[in-house]
């Protein structure tokens, strides 16, 4: 499965998720009219992000209850360098808009979904292995995988882990390490573990998972745009 089926962002930029409906930009120009409107230590910082990110590791979370536990994860996912985080909120909770309004969210793009099928075969036909951390007869430690290929882990909610269905669907149960007497760790701390564990089997195999030159060009503009408030009203004038 070639890299871009992985990358969320077409080079015409759609600014439904900024609250423009309706209202389209070129990434070459969001790129021309609003970098030079950072300060150079702002954009700086933008191509140094974008620099490091990968889509070919992204996290899933399913049916997390606790919304600090999911900010954990994003915060997590953030600094790891993963563009992508996957929701499964089969609940009330599900919210049609992808917009992502504070903190770590901001920077990340989230795609949500209300049924665990159409998270797996969405995440499939972009080209991911799917392993999700679970304790059962089948599981194995994380690093014991093939982590050099695209990777979803999921990690399931508080109370009962990861729903049948995604038993079923995945392609392996996989455990973290654990040395006491509990035998799960809470789900911000365990998504640390396997984020550690998944960056470091690919960067010691020599994985070279970074966006292709687009694709940091358009990541770059979406992150001009979502630096600036103002930025629609400053691309209509100028367009």
């Amino acid at each position: 499965m070639i890299k871009s089926l992985r990358f969320l962002h077409p080079p015409i930029i759609d600014m439904t998720a900024y609250g423009h409906p309706g209202v389209t930009f070129a990434y070459e120009d969001v790129l021309k009219h609003l970098a030079p409107r950072l300060t150079n230590e702002r954009w700086s910082k933008i191509q140094k992000v974008v620099s490091n990110r990968t889509c070919d590791v992204t996290p899933v979370l399913e049916n997390i209850y606790d919304r600090g536990n999911t900010s954990a994860v994003f915060r997590s996912s953030e600094a790891m360098g993963f563009q992508n985080v996957h929701v499964i909120e089969p609940g009330e909770k599900f919210k049609e808009s992808q917009r992502v309004t504070a903190g770590a969210e901001k920077w990340l793009d989230i795609v949500r979904y209300k049924q665990t099928v159409t998270a797996v075969a969405s995440l499939r036909e972009k080209g991911y292995q799917i392993l999700a951390t679970h304790l059962d007869d089948n599981a194995r430690p994380l690093s014991e995988m093939n982590l050099e290929t695209p990777t979803a882990i999921v990690f399931g909610n508080e109370k009962d882990g990861i729903s049948q269905d995604m038993i079923e669907l995945c392609d392996a149960t996989v455990i973290l390490p654990m040395r006491g007497f509990v035998q799960s760790y809470n789900i911000s701390v365990a998504a640390a573990i396997a984020f550690e564990t998944l960056r470091g089997a690919r960067d010691r195999a020599g994985v070279r998972d970074k966006l292709t030159l687009e694709q940091r060009r358009i990541l770059e503009a979406h992150f001009c745009l979502r630096t600036l408030d103002n930025a629609v009203e400053i691309l209509s004038r100028l367009i």
